[in-house]
């Protein structure tokens, strides 16, 4: 285990107070004053974990230095994303440690008020995070800071941090044009209200870096990705887990120590960082090092650390379709090349995997994909096309085979590992209901 999670979780404020962070990164950070804050995250390369990767002092900086009547910091765990668990299981292990950071961050840009936002159905975590909040503010600690907790919708762009927003402002997770640095919380036309979002993982470290100072934080991992990374690692392995990992650890290692690499005489066909970013196959997870600049070089992206692995019993045209329908699915229809490409996409790689379609077929899918970022207001359409044209370009022969055969030649059930829950004994438990979820949002009938 690494800073962020220990060995077992913190049960209460004097326990977090009790260990050698606990109060005094807030504390320092008061210190130290504002600027210097700032000025310690950024010199500590913190970099944000819910898969951009901005540098978050800078992130801060542009949030405490922009005009405005009011300031805002959002703390993201609206975690949705197939093949993460992180965040939650960081909410579970030290909800205190977060909170801290939220109060340091609200301190360091001027916020008149934070907001940490959870999904409603995310019970066990949300009422803890709420704990940690009075706990630590009736030690004294922020006791004249406004921290609300937000319990929101189960849609994936819940986590879209324009999105975001409009959750917490009460309305529907349907991303805004402008990002929080432009049309911050609850601004009107004569307000500037400037809002740093941060994710859960990102403030976690806050307090880690302001106590052990920030050359502590970038003696581990490299010099573009400094610190620890909570990856979560599902699929075809022997188990699914969470852990913390120095940023450069070999991928494959991660696999391994975390998943426990896959089944005797199986080997690695594919490894998605999520869906976000583009497919890595098999013969590229040796040259593939934990880090973002590890990752660009092999072709793909880090994301936020959640990893699908996939054996060489997997068809990949029926990965390519699972994920094409979550994401399909979970667009808001605002731009209409995003809904009706993905959902069009969907249905022709169905098409593909049930060996009725041919050549047009395939030819259309990547029309679609040519397309269906036209005009796009989030990354969402771009996670479709980037997830799709790459399993395409990987893994022609499996679309040849599917073209030729007329059938799926490694027929076998792949669920959607969007999670629900990670056990203790390494199964993980995956939301079944997706599948029943309509593109309007409902749900058919069980």
């Amino acid at each position: 285990m690494g800073h962020l999670l220990g060995p077992q979780p913190v049960a209460s404020a004097k326990e977090y107070l009790a260990s050698e962070v606990g109060g005094r990164g807030i504390e320092r950070a008061v210190e130290l004053g504002p600027e210097r804050t700032i000025d310690e995250v950024l010199r500590s390369g913190l970099r944000g974990r819910g898969g951009g990767g901005f540098l978050t002092g800078r992130k801060w900086a542009g949030v405490r230095n922009q005009p405005g009547t009011r300031r805002y910091v959002v703390a993201n765990g609206a975690e949705g994303e197939p093949g993460t668990f992180k965040d939650r299981a960081l909410l579970r292990s030290n909800p205190y440690q977060l909170v801290e950071g939220v109060m340091t961050a609200a301190f360091a840009v001027g916020a008149a008020e934070a907001f940490i936002a959870v999904k409603a159905k995310f019970a066990e975590e949300a009422d803890a995070v709420t704990r940690a909040v009075q706990e630590l503010q009736e030690a004294g600690y922020c006791s004249d800071c406004k921290v609300t907790i937000v319990r929101g919708p189960d849609e994936y762009l819940f986590g879209e941090e324009k999105a975001l927003l409009e959750v917490i402002e009460g309305n529907a997770p349907l991303p805004r044009l402008l990002p929080p640095h432009e049309q911050g919380l609850f601004e009107r036309q004569s307000e500037s209200h400037p809002t740093a979002v941060n994710n859960v993982e990102t403030l976690s470290n806050v307090p880690h870096i302001l106590v052990r100072g920030a050359d502590w934080f970038r003696s581990l991992g490299t010099e573009q990705s400094p610190g620890t990374l909570v990856c979560t690692v599902v699929g075809d392995t022997l188990r699914a887990g969470v852990g913390e990992v120095e940023l450069g650890t070999p991928l494959r290692a991660v696999l391994d120590s975390i998943g426990g690499g896959v089944a005797g005489g199986r080997s690695v066909k594919a490894v998605f960082s999520g869906v976000a970013n583009a497919v890595l196959p098999g013969d590229r997870v040796d040259a593939a090092s934990l880090s973002y600049e590890g990752f660009t070089a092999v072709g793909s992206g880090l994301g936020a650390g959640g990893f699908v692995v996939y054996d060489d019993t997997a068809c990949m045209v029926e990965v390519a379709r699972l994920f094409s329908r979550f994401l399909g699915i979970e667009s808001c229809g605002q731009c209409p090349p995003c809904k009706n490409g993905s959902m069009e996409i969907t249905s022709l790689l169905a098409r593909v995997e049930g060996g009725v379609a041919d050549d047009h077929d395939v030819a259309e899918i990547g029309a679609w994909l040519g397309k269906v970022t036209d005009g796009n207001r989030c990354y969402l359409a771009v996670e479709e096309q980037q997830m799709v044209s790459s399993i395409l370009r990987m893994f022609p022969d499996e679309f040849s085979e599917h073209l030729t055969l007329g059938r799926c030649p490694r027929p076998r059930p792949i669920p959607l590992p969007l999670l629900v829950d990670i056990t203790a004994d390494g199964r993980a438990a995956y939301d079944e209901t997706h599948a029943r979820k309509r593109p309007d949002w409902t749900y058919e009938p069980a």
